[in-house]
């Protein structure tokens, strides 16, 4: 082999480890630009991607946003990534994050990363409450919320989509139409501009959900939803410190109206008078309201809280025995009696109210 053969070759083995060089460590540099601003951080922002924006204008979002290592790579993968679905919205990004995981975020409309406004609402609270809790996240006062809520050409809508609502809500004495109807859950609203319907709906398919799925056993245990969304929400307010009682304690009110009784409850005349203290004076114990249960025999008119599934449950399968009474201790104990003079001697022992 001559010299200038062998220097020939030895100059493409350098041009070819320069190129392999230079493809590696551009490959290389290319990972490492699309890659997380800090793999080790814990910080997260919230960017808006706007309607019809594409995905050059999104990389400028997110970098405007600290969340682009190298904007010249990130322009080159927003290029080839094929992202032709991109969805307007607010999303929340860990810093963490790669940039090929926050424009898939962006292309599928990934719910884990949407910014949603939430509200959380509590089995037991009144329909007052819930307003006040979904006021405190959306922009709309509790008034305007309750306002809309009596509205009887609105709920009109409502009782005609709705299978399980019916002109029960608008009985005369009805306090809240909804109450007892706004399912307890955490929920996520990802509208832009969310209306008190849009919330509503929100909440009301939500029970739609959960009392689909017990249809035949409401229809088999002889209550209308009316009936046993009331008794579920006055278990739930007897029972809520203690709902592993629930069962029993629904049981023991289908004793007292099998039997003709009033149902005696105490949360029934607190709701009819709007508060949640036990401490009840003579004439609020006499309060002439249709919620009344110590007043009025057979269930009150409507629920007097938000229930859930597990209260709804106790109703449906309800726990049987003999005991027509019950009286619950300060430490939440139960004490259970078949007659009026058991009942009498436990609550004399142990009334902490």
């Amino acid at each position: 082999m001559s010299k200038r053969k062998g220097s020939r070759i030895k100059m493409l083995v350098i041009i070819l480890a320069v190129l392999v060089v230079l493809i590696t460590g551009g490959a290389a540099a290319y990972l490492h630009g699309i890659g997380a601003v800090d793999a080790n951080s814990d910080e997260t922002v919230t960017v808006t991607v706007p309607s019809g924006s594409g995905a050059s204008a999104i990389i400028d979002i997110l970098d405007e946003n600290g969340l682009v290592r190298n904007k010249t790579f990130a322009k080159i993968h927003a290029r080839l990534g094929g992202y032709d679905s991109l969805q307007a919205n607010s999303y929340m990004f860990s810093k963490s994050m790669t940039l090929p995981e926050m424009m898939e975020a962006i292309n599928t409309g990934d719910f884990d990363y949407v910014s949603k406004d939430r509200i959380i609402i509590r089995e037991g609270l009144t329909i007052p409450e819930v307003a006040d809790a979904i006021a405190a996240e959306m922009p709309f006062t509790a008034d305007e919320l309750i306002a809309k809520w009596a509205d009887t050409t609105y709920l009109q809508e409502l009782i005609d989509k709705y299978w399980f609502l019916t002109d029960s809500i608008l009985s005369d004495g009805i306090m809240y139409p909804l109450e007892g109807y706004l399912y307890p859950e955490t929920y996520f609203i990802t509208e832009e501009d969310p209306t008190i319907e849009d919330v509503t709906e929100v909440m009301l398919d939500m029970t739609d959900s959960e009392l689909s799925s017990r249809k035949s056993e409401i229809e088999k245990s002889g209550f209308t939803v009316h009936e046993v969304l009331t008794l579920a929400s006055i278990v739930e307010r007897e029972g809520s410190n203690v709902s592993e009682e629930m069962p029993k304690i629904a049981g023991v009110f289908i004793n007292r109206l099998d039997q003709g009784m009033n149902l005696g409850s105490d949360v029934t005349v607190c709701y009819a008078n709007q508060k949640t203290s036990l401490e009840l004076t003579q004439s609020e114990l006499d309060i002439d309201s249709k919620y009344n249960t110590r007043k009025y025999a057979g269930l009150p008119i409507g629920p007097i809280c938000a229930v859930n599934g597990s209260a709804v449950d106790s109703v449906l399968n309800y726990e049987k025995s003999d005991y027509l009474f019950f009286f619950a201790t300060q430490d939440g104990t139960i004490i259970y009696s078949k007659t009026n003079e058991e009942h009498d001697k436990a609550v004399q022992e142990n009334k902490w109210y």
